[in-house]
């Protein structure tokens, strides 16, 4: 049995090397000089910067407006994630306490749009942004993605799994509906809404297909896109691709690091019931 155990961590241990290979790779990078980051690439000394600075930090600042960047990413992201956190919230209550004629039918249409991958519908909702007149635009970035069908069906699971006995206490005293989920539900709710938060975050932070469809200028371009666009400027200096890397990086470990507890206790109590 405890060979068996060693030998398990010890697979484990692997794929974590794996896996952590490239982030180390990206940030050893980001702090050697230019002419070294490919010429070590094949050796340990990829993982060890033996002159390290943070000038390819200063440069990316110097050649491109890196704030403004991450100021657009951070307020499409955040304003997706917030009110993603109220529209999917109500929609997963609605399905999982509320009677109402549709609701199974609706259900079913939620659990359906969880095998629809993105691309298939982003040219028919190009074609309809377009006609509206969104496109560069921070509306046309965040709307699209409020609703989501994951979301929904993580707090249907977790509403389903609440005592109601606390919603009953709280209409016996005279609460409606909506007072009853702001005052009683979401505060007994924050382990699923931390999980949304932080897989919402993730997703809409690291988003590069649709931003690249449908924003040209550089006003309302986020972080991803904005990398994509930074590589190709002369010239290519890979220290500082890195280095853009690793802040665009930064913010998203920063958070999960913050939301680890909540987001591993969501994780188990949202999933799927067996």
């Amino acid at each position: 049995m405890r060979g068996g155990r060693a030998l398990a961590a010890l697979a484990l241990w692997a794929f974590a090397l794996v896996y952590l290979a490239p982030v180390a790779f990206m940030v050893v990078g980001s702090l050697k000089p230019d002419e070294r980051v490919l010429t070590e690439a094949g050796s340990l000394a990829a993982l060890w910067p033996a002159e390290a600075s943070l000038q390819n930090f200063r440069d990316v600042l110097r050649r491109v407006d890196f704030p403004r960047y991450l100021l657009n990413s951070l307020w499409i992201t955040g304003a997706t994630v917030a009110l993603g956190l109220v529209v999917n919230g109500l929609a997963g209550y609605a399905l999982a306490r509320l009677r109402w004629r549709g609701r199974r039918a609706a259900l079913a249409l939620v659990l359906a749009l969880l095998v629809i991958p993105f691309e298939a519908i982003a040219v028919p909702l190009f074609y309809l942004v377009s006609l509206l007149g969104w496109r560069d635009t921070y509306t046309v970035q965040i709307l699209p993605f409020v609703a989501n069908a994951f979301a929904v069906y993580l707090f249907y699971s977790f509403f389903l799994d609440l005592p109601r006995e606390l919603e009953e206490a709280a209409r016996v005293d005279g609460a409606g509906v909506l007072r009853t989920f702001c005052s009683v539900v979401l505060p007994n709710a924050r382990p699923v809404l931390a999980t949304v938060a932080v897989t919402t975050f993730l997703f809409q932070w690291g988003s590069f297909l649709w931003p690249l469809l449908v924003t040209t200028g550089e006003a309302v371009r986020p972080l991803p896109v904005a990398l994509a666009a930074f590589q190709t400027l002369p010239p290519r200096q890979w220290g500082d691709i890195l280095a853009f890397g690793v802040m665009m990086v930064a913010p998203v470990v920063l958070l999960y690091l913050l939301f680890q507890p909540a987001f591993l206790r969501g994780a188990r109590l949202a999933g799927p019931k067996g």
